[in-house]
């Protein structure tokens, strides 16, 4: 299955945890707690380039906490996948009927409790001082099992332990790190734009989370039938 896993749908998982319910409403507030700026400073620092300076490097940072994690993830259950290949017709299936189960929690069809569990900024009461904080708030968070963000990080996790080879496992994960950190990097460059226009976008958070679900389950059943090729291609066509 490894080969039909195209990097425009790893970037898109990681534009959907972005875009989730869990994530999308509370970058202001992630962006306040890793630089340490108040958040009516932030909402007021288009002419301040020090403080563009701080959002920028903090950011980064947090961003590499995060992907550090994701990264590993993927290299562990690709690891995983290649001792149990023996197995990966059962492993391909299991994978595919998890995914739908995720994809149906996240449309609000049937909740499961675990994976309500909400961790977010919880590891940290306080922010750990300095770029080494930032980058520890990055790893808190990948750590995290939120309600949003989980189901689609397990599917992602369950294509890279069908994986061939440890690097194509671990190029899934970086994929899916830049899909979340690339919008994540330019809210942070435009809070104040980001602001202004949020309320619009938060009418729609019930929209995206069916639209994800929804992607999610298809995913998943392709995946059980061993079909994943002609969602990859019909997306890798749009690319070409």
């Amino acid at each position: 299955m490894t080969q039909d896993v195209s990097i425009p749908i790893a970037f898109l998982f990681g534009l959907l945890s972005f875009v989730s319910p869990c994530v999308l409403p509370l970058m202001p507030s992630y962006i306040s707690f890793i630089t340490g700026i108040s958040f009516e400073k932030l909402t007021d620092n288009d002419g301040d380039r020090e403080l563009r300076k701080v959002i920028l490097i903090n950011s980064l940072m947090f961003i590499l906490g995060f992907s550090a994690v994701f990264v590993s993830l993927g290299a562990s259950a690709t690891f995983a996948g290649e001792i149990l290949r023996t197995y990966q017709d059962v492993i391909r299936k299991v994978g595919g009927i998890v995914i739908v189960l995720l994809g149906v929690h996240i449309v609000g069809i049937i909740n499961f409790r675990i994976l309500q569990q909400d961790k977010r900024l919880h590891f940290f009461r306080e922010k750990p001082a300095g770029l080494l904080g930032s980058f520890l708030i990055g790893v808190g968070f990948a750590a995290g099992w939120t309600p949003c963000i989980g189901p689609i990080l397990a599917a992602i996790l369950m294509m890279a332990a069908s994986s061939d080879t440890l690097m194509q496992g671990v190029l899934l994960l970086i994929i899916y790190s830049l899909g979340l950190a690339i919008p994540f990097f330019l809210t942070s460059l435009g809070i104040t734009t980001f602001l202004k226009h949020f309320n619009r976008l938060k009418k729609h958070m019930r929209v995206v989370s069916i639209v994800t679900g929804s992607f999610l389950i298809i995913t998943g059943i392709l995946i059980y039938f061993n079909s994943f090729a002609i969602l990859t291609r019909h997306i890798n066509s749009l690319f070409s």
